[in-house]
């Protein structure tokens, strides 16, 4: 289990004797005289007390990486350590909230003139919360328990936990409505006393703990079809979509954020364009949850730090949105956190790296990039919440982790794809070609996978059949794949009867089951039954124009059918009795081929 010592960062700066910059290489920089430093250590640099972290200590040399904008720092400004690494403030108010990478609100007043070296509360001081408490004045309580709760928009339940590494006998509590200051609980242990507030903070390289780990047993079901039929991810697992420009990763994203059966949402929009990330930060507000009918914002956390911010921000960008959804985990939340894209993180180790002078790995990455991966995408899992013990049972919350990876070109054999494959449950691998074919989600479904066994739970919750329905589907997908290798050299009329049955209903399968758009108001999002009696009617087609065509009827007398057409519109089927009416259109397949094509 991961240490539990709790970690604050001090309100004021210290007043010992500050070192003194001696070097400056763009986010870099080195000072001398900061005597005690240690590694991670949150510094101020210069006079306008620019953000930084030391990454380096050789004898009285400190290497820091600058958090902001270095431009008119001088050798010779002042460097004051604060002795506390880098932490994020964990509380009410997170929900809602849009933070650049060092958790400083963008948003409100503070968040339009928000200027270098400025230090604001991350959660608003002066909203008042109605705190509802738990425990009572002496009972034990243990790290991980619920203390109270408090509501947190019009949805989500905020649990007040006891701090990792805190516990003792409760001698006061707070039965009235508090502010994110106010002292709510006071703790006891062994002649110490805790006071305790609404908020708490974490250091953000830290794992929070937990008690054990759960096998990922249930999917993250998330509304797209192709996702959640042939390549599921499962609750507290990870995944990978990779793709070049114009592929759809970061539409995708969005519509997992909005659509997936997740309690909380955490978007970190990691070095993206200005442009993309002013889209999301304007049309966030205004989508609706569908599972609550309010704003998404409800539930939502965003991170932006765009591309023409300082690049050591992207790491810290990375850390503090995954502290946030352990926080909520922890109160036994499902949460996805969603990061676009790691590749922009990547990229910034590598600046930095190459400021510091490191040996070069492949492509110029340092060679610690495969660690830095493993120790973010590890983060994600299923687990069982810190405080379960105290109450009898145990509590399961879950981060699930999908990153986004923009490899050059769409080179899947660049080191970061690489690197993020080998720690990742699914890949989702997004293809140029079928997007310039406006095939979207344009997920490459023979080179995509999915590493998590979640047959079980399809079995007894969607349909005894689903799994072998996912075979066969795919088994069809692989022989058109091969056929389309023939057709390509000797062309299509070269090709049998029956093969060419398979192109005619793989195209269909393509065309009308696995392409979805995330922007029609009826088939953005697709729900497991919908998606179980579709496949099911376009395999029964298959299997039953597969005889026809062995008896001696032509393809395209087949293809012709007017019921090629009602099977092209069941995607734009309403949710409310599309199921009904798919096992209406089963039952006319068959009724069709046996009263018009047996002999």
């Amino acid at each position: 289990m991961t240490s539990t010592q709790p970690t604050t960062v001090p309100e004021t700066r210290t007043s010992e004797q500050p070192g003194r910059v001696v070097r400056i290489a763009g986010p870099v920089v080195a000072a001398v005289g900061l005597n005690g430093a240690r590694l991670y250590d949150v510094v101020h640099v210069g006079r306008m007390g620019l953000i930084g972290e030391v990454i380096r200590l050789a004898g009285d040399l400190t290497t820091i990486q600058v958090y902001e904008n270095t431009a008119g720092l001088k050798v010779g400004e002042p460097v004051e350590n604060t002795r506390a690494p880098l932490v994020a403030t964990l509380g009410p108010g997170l929900l809602g909230s849009v933070y650049d990478g060092l958790q400083r609100p963008l948003t409100g007043e503070a968040g339009e003139f928000l200027e270098r070296g400025m230090a604001v509360e991350p959660l608003p001081t002066g909203r008042e919360w109605s705190f509802t408490p738990y425990v009572e004045v002496g009972q034990i309580v243990v790290p991980g328990q619920v203390l109270g709760s408090l509501p947190e928009g019009e949805i989500i339940e905020h649990r007040l936990l006891v701090p990792p590494g805190i516990q003792g006998r409760v001698t006061e509590i707070r039965d009235r409505a508090a502010t994110i200051e106010d002292i709510v609980v006071t703790l006891e242990n062994g002649g110490t006393a805790h006071q305790l507030t609404l908020a708490q903070q974490w250091p953000v390289r830290r794992p929070r703990p937990f008690v054990r780990r759960r096998d990922p047993v249930n999917p993250l079901v998330t509304g797209t079809r192709i996702v959640d039929t042939f390549f599921p991810v499962a609750k507290g697992g990870s995944a990978v979509i990779p793709g070049g420009f114009g592929t759809g990763k970061t539409v995708l994203e969005q519509a997992i954020a909005r659509w997936a059966d997740a309690d909380v949402v955490v978007y970190i929009g990691c070095g993206e364009r200005g442009n993309e990330m002013a889209e999301v930060l304007a049309e966030f507000p205004e989508l609706d949850d569908p599972r609550h009918g309010t704003s998404i914002m409800e539930r939502t956390v965003l991170i932006a730090n765009t591309s023409n911010m300082p690049v050591a921000a992207r790491e810290a960008s990375i850390y503090t949105g995954v502290t946030i959804a352990e926080y909520y985990r922890d109160m036994g939340y499902d949460v996805v956190l969603l990061a676009d894209s790691t590749s922009r993180w990547a990229e910034a180790l590598r600046e930095i790296s190459s400021r510091l002078e490191e040996m070069p790995g492949e492509e110029g990455y340092p060679a610690y990039l495969a660690a830095r991966l493993s120790e973010f995408y590890e983060r994600a899992g299923r687990v069982v919440c810190l405080g379960s013990a105290s109450i009898g049972n145990a509590t399961d919350g879950s981060v699930s982790i999908i990153g986004a990876v923009s490899p050059p070109g769409g080179d899947f054999s660049e080191p970061v794809t690489q690197n993020t494959l080998r720690v990742v449950g699914t890949f989702w691998a997004l293809d140029y070609n079928l997007s310039r074919r406006r095939h979207f989600p344009a997920i490459n479904w023979n080179q995509s996978y999915t590493l998590y066994d979640l047959d079980d739970w399809f079995t007894e919750e969607v349909a005894e059949d689903w799994n072998t329905l996912i075979r066969e589907a795919m088994a069809l997908l692989q022989e058109e794949e091969e056929l389309q290798e023939i057709v390509q050299l000797v062309g299509p009329d070269a090709l049998a009867e029956a093969q060419q049955e398979v192109l005619a209903l793989a195209r269909i399968l393509r065309e009308d089951f696995l392409q979805q758009s995330a922007f029609h108001e009826i088939d953005r999002f697709c729900p497991l039954p919908k998606a179980y009696w579709m496949l099911k009617v376009v395999l029964a087609f298959h299997e039953w124009a597969a005889e026809m065509v062995e008896a001696g009827t032509p393809v395209e007398e087949i293809i012709l059918l007017p019921i090629t057409a009602d099977i092209a519109r069941m995607k734009n089927l309403p949710l409310a009795g599309a199921v009904e009416q798919l096992q209406s259109l089963y039952s006319e397949v068959k009724e069709i081929f046996n009263k018009d094509f047996r002999r």
